[in-house]
């Protein structure tokens, strides 16, 4: 078992290397149009994950079998990805969208400031704290739906896009701390460790809420001189107004899967409930963003398989670490590694200290906008994000970089507060 052990984690760096490499693929793909079909496949960042885990099962089925590869596989724990898969195409369905849509702006004609500029403040601050309540895939598809042709889009300087999307990973992964039950590896934690919303509240939420907001006032101000209204596209569709019955219907049903999220029969047969109800109800939807969900479902089940092999050298370095270097080890290795993940594993040490498990947890979170695989609804907003980036990919390093300075303002909150 050693053998593929160290298989597993190379092959993991393997797919760490291809999701920094993914927009040089794009690059390929336009240079070599004979082939460019199997580049593009292989620069969508979605499908690194699921394309090295299926190369991985390949090699355990030489090496020690192919029944303990199949066993391995039906080992492994899928309810997050399908949750996330089922929450986008709820979250994104036009009655939702819109019924958020018309909340922010009526906030935003509360504001004291141009209304535009309010409305993408907003999605930066407030969406990702409702996270709190709808859980974190939720708030990232919605946030990145509602700022798709407002930031997102030709015309805004790259690197601007690139520091808002930094600040919106950042945002979301901090911005589910209010709650015990919306952001991933606060959830793999609180109840083996007794965290429930009020201790949530009190360790951690009010300090990412001010992150939060510090977050979204700066990225709001660099791209105030760059917002506009999007161009109106005719259409007979846009035109059907929603019944707010309908909007409180797909709501509810938001709301069930939310309640559901850890029984995958339970949510994934509301969704069967709910791909009905739009079938019966055409002339009040969109497109639902089936492709975009199954695209990130299967990162994350590859990040799952691939991620179930780590922990023979990810468990010493978080068991071996004192509370302070903790926090720092865990805001270094979730830019590698899922943060859920890594907080699962710090669950499994016996004797930890209280403040140990914060800082695990506060790295953790502090982290989770650093890369594509940092957070789980990270998946989400590059599918949906994308097409706004130069060449219709995002490339790695970039977001890295636009993500250093909200990051360090979340990290400076949670570690020294």
């Amino acid at each position: 078992m050693a053998n593929i052990d160290m298989i597993a984690a190379a092959i993991f760096g393997l797919a760490l290397i291809h999701t920094f490499a993914a927009k040089s693929f794009e690059r390929i793909a336009d240079r070599s149009p004979r082939h460019a079909g199997l580049f593009h496949l292989l620069g969508e960042i979605e499908v690194v994950f699921g394309f090295w885990a299926f190369v991985l099962m390949i090699i355990m089925a030489f090496v020690s079998g192919a029944e303990q590869a199949v066993e391995y596989l039906e080992s492994r724990q899928y309810t997050e990805p399908l949750f996330v898969f089922v929450i986008m195409v709820v979250a994104a369905s036009r009655p939702v969208l819109e019924a958020v849509k018309a909340f922010i702006a009526a906030a935003a004609r509360l504001a004291p400031a141009d209304t535009l500029l309010a409305r993408v403040w907003l999605c930066f601050a407030l969406v990702p704290l409702i996270g709190s309540l709808i859980t974190e895939p939720a708030a990232m598809t919605l946030a990145a739906l509602m700022l798709a042709p407002l930031v997102f889009r030709p015309g805004i300087p790259e690197w601007r896009k690139y520091a808002a999307l930094g600040v919106l990973f950042v945002n979301i992964s901090i911005g589910g701390t209010l709650t015990s039950f919306a952001a991933p590896p606060v959830l793999m934690v609180a109840a083996t460790w007794g965290w429930d919303t009020s201790f949530m509240v009190m360790n951690f939420g009010w300090k990412a809420a001010i992150a939060v907001v510090i977050n979204a006032t700066a990225i709001s101000w660099l791209l105030r001189k760059h917002l506009s209204e999007p161009a109106v596209i005719g259409g007979t569709q846009a035109e059907v107004r929603i019944p707010l019955v309908v909007m409180l219907i797909h709501l509810l049903f938001l709301g069930a899967v939310v309640v559901l999220a850890h029984h995958p029969v339970l949510f994934v047969g509301v969704f069967l409930f709910f791909l009905g109800y739009t079938q019966a109800y055409p002339q009040y939807q969109n497109p639902l963003i089936l492709k975009e969900g199954l695209l990130v479902g299967f990162f994350l089940a590859g990040l799952v398989v691939l991620g179930g092999m780590q922990q023979w050298w990810l468990q010493p370095i978080v068991s071996g670490l004192e509370p302070v270097a903790l926090f720092f080890g865990a805001l270094a290795l979730t830019a590698i590694t899922d943060n859920a993940a890594l907080t699962y594993l710090g669950s499994l040490i016996e004797g930890i200290s209280e403040q140990a498990k914060y800082m695990l947890v506060a790295g953790a979170v502090a982290g989770g906008g650093l890369t594509v695989i940092a957070n789980a609804p990270n998946p989400a907003g590059v599918a949906l994000l994308r097409d706004g980036f130069n060449d219709g990919s995002i490339g790695i390093g970039a977001l890295l970089a636009g993500a250093l300075l909200p990051t360090l303002v979340a990290a400076g909150f949670l570690l020294l507060l």
